[in-house]
C-alpha cells in the first residue's frame, strides 16, 4: 500500500557554510528517502535555509550589507554541497519567506485564542552604545559560582554552573564591550507549563503514529520524561519567551510593534512554509495535504542538540494550532574525528568542501556514514584507516569485484547474453529474502545492518563463484564440451544476477555508482524498486571500471593540519617589458570586502568575500593571513583582478586575486593591501 511521507532535516543557520555534521544528516535522510521511494511510496523531502536571529542580524552589519544579502551568499553555495554529495531535495525554502510570515502569523493567532500567550514585563541587560538587549550569547563576565572569568551570560565552562545572565559579576557586552544596563521590556510568552502542554505530550511520547511504531526512540523519550517529570507539580517545563526586542531581524508580531519573534519560533514553521512552496510549484493543494485527519506522515530528522525544540514546542505549537503533529522524529548524534569533538583550534575538523575539492569519491562518505549509523542517538565517528580499509576491502574488494571477475566470462564466450538453469525459482527466493530483509533495515534507519547484510551477501556470492571454479570449467568448454559451456554459461548469471540484486540493494547508499551501473552495464531503467533486484537480468555490457579504492596520500591530505607548503618566491633578476596591449587585458576594479575568515589548516590564506558592485560576490583566496586578521579588515576596498581565470584549490574556488605590496625588513617580510581612495565604489573600474 503506498504511503505518503513529509520528510524534513533540521534547517541549517544561515551565517555560515555546511560543515560534515550537515552533510552526515542530509546523507541520513537522503539515504532513507530514497529507500522509500523504491517501495513507490510518494516522499516529500524539503528543507530551508535558517535566516532570522540576532547573529545573521549583526554578522550581516559587520559586512556592510543586508541580512538577506548574507543569507544569499551561503545560498549561493549550498548546491556544490548537495550536488557534491548526491543529495536531492525536492525543495529547499528560506524562512524569509512569504510563506513562512503567513503561517508563523497563523499559527500564533490560533495558540493566542487558545490562550497559552502571555505577556510579561522581564528585566535584561542591554547595551546603551548598541541599543539593543543582550542575548546570552553576547554578555560575558565573572561566574557568580567559581569567579572565573570571561564566562557566557549562561553557563561557566569552569565549573558548569547554570544561572540568569543579571547574576554575572562584572559583565560586560561582547559587541561592543560596553557595561551593560539592566533595564525592563515587555515580552510574549509561549505557556508551555499550561496542564493542557503537558497532558498532551505526555499523550503523545506514549501513544503510536500512524504506522503503529513509536515516534521517538528510547533515549529521547527517557529525555522527554525528565523534563515532565512524574506529574504535574514534579514538571520541569519553563514557559518560553517567544518575542525579542528590535533592532531584531526576523518576522514582526502583528500585534506588538517593535516586538518580533524568537527565531525557534518560526524556525520549525519552515518546514512547513517549505513545502507550501514546494505545492504551489506542483499544483498541490497544501491544506489538503497536510490536513491533520490525512493519512500523511510527517518525519523530521534531527540532530540530538535540538530535541528540547523539536519534541516540546514543536509538537505542542503543531497540536494547538490545530495541524498535524509529528509521526516520528528521527534523532542522531555528533559526528566525531578520531574520537575527538570537530573543534577548529584542535584542528580536529574536517571539511566537506576539501573532501569534494581533494577529487574524493562522495560515495564513499555516504557509504562510510552508512556503515556507522543506527536507529539509535549515537555519535558518528570518522576514522582514517577505518574509512580506508572500509570502503576499498567492502565496496572495491567484495561488491564491484563480483561484477569483474564474472562478466569477461559472459560477454567473451556468450555475447553477453545471460542464461538460467530451468529451476531459477531458488535463486529468485534467496534474493527476495535478503532483499526485504535489507529494506527493513533501511526503513528502521538501521543502515549499519543492512551494509552487513549486504556484504554477507556480497561474500557470499564471491564464495560460490569461487567454489565453482569457472576457470576450471573453462578449460572444458574449450575441448567443445557441452555440458561445461552450459555449467559456465549459469553459474556467471547467477553471479551476475546477485550482482545485480546487490546493486538495487546499495542503490540508496551509491545512487551514481547504481545509476551508471544500471543504465550503462544492464542498460536497464534507473532509479530501481526494490521488486526489481527479483528479475533476473538478460542481457549485460562489457565491464569497465566502477569505482577506484581510496589512495591513502590523497585521504590523508583531508586530514592534514598544515597542508600548505611553505615556498620562498625568488627575486626575478631579469625583467621582461609589457605593452600596453598586455596591460589593457587586466581587468582591474574596486571592490569591498564584506567577509573574511580564516581557512581552517592554512597558515597563510585568509578567505574574502568581495562585493563588486550591483551584488555581484566574488570568493578570493589571500596569502595575507600573517599580516592581517580576519576583523580588521572587513570593510576596506581593495584592488581586483577580476577576469584572471578562477583557480581550483583545496579549500575552494578562488574567483580572481587582490593586489598588494610587500617589502622586506633584514629577515621579516610585510605584506600591504593596495587601497583605493574611500570615496571609490566597488565596480569601479581602474584603467
Amino acid at each position: 500500500m503506498q504511503r505518503t511521507i513529509f520528510v524534513t532535516t533540521a534547517l541549517p543557520y544561515s551565517n555560515g557554510s555546511f560543515h560534515i555534521g550537515h552533510i552526515m544528516e542530509y546523507i541520513q535522510a537522503d539515504i532513507w528517502v530514497r529507500s522509500m521511494r523504491m517501495h513507490g511510496h510518494k516522499v516529500y523531502f524539503v528543507s530551508a535555509d535558517d535566516a532570522h536571529g540576532a547573529p545573521i542580524m549583526l554578522k550581516a552589519e559587520a559586512m556592510g550589507i543586508t541580512p538577506k544579502e548574507l543569507t544569499d551568499l551561503y545560498n549561493k553555495e549550498r548546491p556544490t554541497y548537495l550536488n557534491g554529495f548526491n543529495i536531492k531535495f525536492d525543495h529547499w525554502h528560506s524562512t524569509d519567506s512569504k510563506e513562512n510570515i503567513s503561517l508563523s502569523h497563523e499559527i500564533y493567532k490560533k495558540l493566542k485564542e487558545k490562550n497559552l500567550i502571555e505577556r510579561r514585563t522581564i528585566q535584561q541587560l542591554y547595551d546603551p552604545i548598541k541599543n539593543m538587549f543582550l542575548a546570552d550569547r553576547y554578555i560575558k563576565g565573572t561566574c557568580p559560582r567559581c569567579k572565573s572569568d570571561n564566562q557566557y551570560g549562561d553557563s561557566c565552562e569552569e565549573c558548569g554552573s547554570t544561572y540568569n545572565p543579571n547574576e554575572l559579576i562584572n559583565p560586560y557586552s561582547t559587541l561592543t564591550g560596553a557595561t551593560p544596563l539592566l533595564r525592563s521590556s515587555e515580552h510574549l510568552f509561549f505557556k508551555l507549563s499550561d496542564s493542557r502542554c503537558v497532558n498532551f505530550l505526555r499523550e503523545w511520547i506514549r501513544t503510536k503514529n500512524i504506522n503503529n511504531k513509536n515516534k521517538l526512540q528510547d533515549e529521547v523519550v527517557a529525555k522527554i520524561r525528565e523534563w515532565l517529570g512524574k506529574d504535574e507539580e514534579n514538571s520541569k517545563l519553563e514557559d518560553w519567551d517567544i518575542s525579542r526586542d528590535e533592532p531584531y531581524f526576523g518576522i514582526e508580531i502583528p500585534d506588538f510593534k517593535g516586538k518580533y519573534f524568537y527565531v525557534w519560533l518560526d524556525a520549525p514553521i519552515g518546514y512547513l512554509s517549505s513545502l507550501k512552496s514546494y505545492c504551489a510549484l506542483q499544483g498541490i493543494d497544501f491544506e489538503k495535504l497536510l490536513n491533520k485527519n490525512n493519512s500523511i506522515e510527517q518525519v523530521h530528522f534531527i540532530g540530538k542538540d535540538i530535541i528540547y525544540f523539536h519534541t516540546l514546542f514543536w509538537p505542542v505549537m503543531l497540536n494547538f494550532s490545530e495541524r498535524k503533529t509529528p509521526d516520528s522524529v528521527y534523532v542522531h548524534g555528533f559526528v566525531t574525528i578520531d574520537g575527538e569533538k570537530m573543534s577548529k583550534s584542535r584542528g580536529t575538523g574536517i571539511s566537506p568542501l576539501r573532501y569534494l575539492d581533494l577529487g574524493l569519491n562522495p560515495e564513499w562518505l555516504r557509504y562510510y556514514f552508512a556503515s556507522k549509523l543506527n536507529s539509535k542517538v549515537e555519535d558518528i565517528d570518522i576514522n582514517k584507516n577505518d574509512f580506508i580499509v572500509k570502503v576499498n576491502s567492502d565496496l572495491v574488494g567484495k561488491y564491484i569485484n563480483i561484477a569483474s571477475r564474472a562478466a569477461p566470462f559472459i560477454t567473451k564466450f556468450f555475447d553477453g547474453k545471460l542464461k538460467f538453469d530451468e529451476n531459477t525459482e531458488e535463486l529468485i527466493n534467496e534474493i527476495e529474502l535478503k532483499v526485504d530483509l535489507v529494506s527493513n533495515l533501511f526503513e528502521e534507519r538501521e543502515y549499519n545492518k543492512a551494509i552487513r547484510e549486504i556484504m554477507g551477501y556480497a561474500n557470499y556470492t564471491n564464495q560460490i563463484f569461487d567454489n565453482s571454479r569457472p576457470w576450471d570449467i573453462l578449460k572444458k568448454a574449450k575441448n567443445i564440451d557441452p555440458l561445461a559451456t552450459k555449467n559456465l554459461h549459469e553459474i556467471c548469471s547467477a553471479t551476475i544476477a546477485r550482482f545485480k540484486a546487490l546493486s538495487v540493494m546499495l542503490s540508496p547508499i551509491l545512487p551514481k555508482t547504481a545509476r551508471s551501473i544500471f543504465l550503462d552495464f544492464f542498460k536497464i531503467e534507473y532509479p530501481a524498486k526494490w521488486q526489481d533486484a527479483l528479475i533476473l537480468p538478460e542481457k549485460i555490457e562489457s565491464f569497465k571500471h566502477m569505482m577506484s579504492r581510496v589512495d591513502e596520500d590523497i585521504f590523508s591530505k583531508l586530514f592534514d593540519q598544515n597542508p600548505e607548503k611553505k615556498e620562498n618566491m625568488p627575486i626575478a633578476t631579469n625583467k621582461e617589458f609589457i605593452n600596453i596591449e598586455d596591460f589593457i587585458k587586466l581587468e582591474l576594479i574596486v571592490a569591498k570586502i564584506i567577509d573574511c575568515e580564516n581557512v581552517d589548516q592554512s597558515d597563510k590564506l585568509l578567505r574574502l568575500t568581495l562585493d563588486c558592485g550591483e551584488k555581484n560576490y566574488r570568493n578570493v583566496f589571500s596569502g595575507i593571513k600573517g599580516h592581517y586578521k580576519p576583523n580588521d579588515i572587513i570593510g576596506k576596498l581593495v584592488i581586483l583582478v577580476s577576469n584572471l581565470k578562477p583557480r581550483k584549490m583545496r579549500f575552494g574556488i578562488s574567483e580572481g586575486m587582490v593586489l598588494a605590496a610587500s617589502s622586506t625588513d633584514g629577515s621579516s617580510s610585510k605584506i600591504y593591501l593596495i587601497e583605493p581612495p574611500n570615496s571609490a565604489k566597488p565596480g569601479t573600474r581602474i584603467s
